[in-house]
């Protein structure tokens, strides 16, 4: 696509506008983020109380969470066709609408059946929302912000579930687990004001067809880019990405690929990191820390470290290596892990024991954040080219909620069924084996252009060998004409 078939470029506003309207697109992304992270997290808290209010079982209390992550799978599946086909503004629209209505519907539920009926829906918002919100903030802020942006929605989705607990701990007192769930609901209600006044993006004006609108948001949101050009690479790259059949994963060059980033989102959840973030009052409370809402305000600082990790994840990723961080997360996860199965082994625990317990649940989520956190979307995002990249995503998406479905569902009932010690000690089997996968699987990408890692999965997993420079001959013999 050319200059010459593309509108005239509107009047850009000034630096400080533009800057402004950025502000808001990364704002606005970042409040969902923290909505996102709320809501996933406050049913921690709320569990214990609605679980003596409704009288639930283990089963029950399994189903509560699991529900939730059921609708997310559905969710995730159905954005990435919603934010298409609606656009990613009315898709983030219905997420925050959605999340408004549903956790004060959650907040109100007077059985467990309608509790779980409404959970299901707002998992739904939360899959559309995995989906949308990264797209949204991504196609709409400028490429030089573009990395901090995104990163500032994952951050943020951290920030919501360090958020959760501290309300949790401050409501603990009086039981008040419908607050804990509605809450929320306030700013997801307040964030639809700011979405209203913001445009679509580009990418998506540029999927429909209306450049002139493409052009015009463009110009608004980077003033100092030219927008022609930058309109242009957007079609450019939505040809590029168009084809790529799901079928293409499962065939070669790409299947040891599929295989990668389906196991390490499965690894990812299998291990047990959002028992943590589910469960963790309860877990608390096996270690003997129940005075003074202990088992409520103790994650709070779990949560903390994990969102240093996650920093500094980010700040050494590229220096040290995607092996090096994935590897020695997922190693210190394991110890953490056994360290879990020898103090619940003990039996009952008071002392240093329990802190030691403490330690062990704060190094394991932290380890967790810093490797598997941390990478899962770069490597997914690595693995495959253009026109298979959102395929693959979205296969290792389902592969992370399915593992995610299953500790949420099950986890409470082997706790009361094996006891915490032998559940710990299976949850640090598969970090034992998640970490044998990553080490036979995951390559080292620092430094390396996309072509090259895509040349590696083409080779079967081993870098291509460069072809040898050419040695002088002496001089060239004639041609043969």
């Amino acid at each position: 696509m050319s200059n010459a078939t593309l509108p005239e470029t509107p009047q850009p506003p000034s630096p400080k506008a533009a800057r402004r309207t950025g502000r808001l697109f990364a704002l606005t992304g970042a409040v969902v983020g923290v909505i996102y992270g709320y809501d996933t997290g406050s049913i921690s808290g709320a569990l214990v109380f609605l679980s003596r209010d409704f009288h639930l079982t283990e089963a029950e209390k399994g189903l509560v969470n699991s529900v939730l992550v059921f609708g997310s799978i559905v969710g995730a599946l159905i954005g990435g066709k919603l934010a298409d086909a609606l656009g990613r503004k009315a898709a983030m629209l219905i997420v925050a609408g959605s999340y408004a209505a549903f956790v004060a519907l959650s907040a109100c539920a007077p059985n467990v059946v309608v509790l779980d009926v409404v959970r299901f829906l707002l998992g739904v918002a939360i899959g559309i929302s995995i989906v949308a919100a990264p797209l949204y903030i991504a196609e709409s802020t400028p490429a030089r912000i573009r990395g901090a942006s995104v990163a500032a929605y994952q951050v943020a989705t951290v920030a919501g579930i360090v958020l959760t607990y501290f309300v949790n701990w401050g409501l603990s007192g009086g039981g008040h687990w419908r607050w804990m769930l509605g809450l929320s609901a306030i700013p997801a209600a307040l964030v639809m004001i700011p979405l209203l006044r913001l445009p679509d993006t580009p990418r998506w004006y540029v999927l429909k067809g209306r450049t002139q609108q493409a052009v015009e948001v463009m110009a608004t949101t980077d003033p100092e880019a030219d927008a022609h050009a930058e309109v242009a690479a957007v079609s450019a790259a939505l040809a590029a990405e168009s084809g790529g059949p799901a079928s293409s994963l499962l065939r070669t060059p790409y299947a040891r690929a599929t295989l990668f980033v389906i196991g390490l989102g499965f690894f990812c959840q299998i291990t047990g990191i959002n028992a943590v973030t589910y469960y963790s009052p309860q877990i608390f409370e096996e270690m003997g820390f129940t005075g003074n809402g202990q088992n409520f305000l103790l994650p709070s600082f779990v949560e903390l470290a994990s969102l240093v990790a996650t920093v500094l994840a980010l700040l050494i990723i590229d220096r040290l290596g995607r092996r090096v961080v994935l590897l020695s997360g997922i190693g210190t996860m394991v110890t953490m892990l056994a360290v879990l199965t020898v103090v619940f082994a003990m039996g009952e625990l008071h002392g240093a024991a329990t802190w030691v317990g403490f330690g062990a649940i704060l190094l394991f989520t932290a380890a967790f954040n810093f490797g598997f956190g941390s990478l899962i979307w770069v490597y997914a995002s690595e693995a495959f080219p253009a026109q298979l990249r959102s395929t693959g995503a979205s296969v290792m998406l389902t592969a992370d909620l399915v593992a995610n479905l299953l500790i949420a569902q099950f986890f409470p009932s082997l706790m009361a069924w094996a006891g915490a010690a032998w559940t710990f000690a299976g949850l640090g089997a598969l970090a034992f084996c998640a970490l044998l996968f990553a080490s036979a699987m995951a390559p080292e990408t620092k430094g390396r252009q996309l072509e090259e890692i895509r040349g590696y999965w083409q080779n079967g997993g081993r870098w291509p060998e460069l072809a040898p420079a050419p040695t002088p001959a002496g001089p060239a013999p004639e041609a043969v004409l």
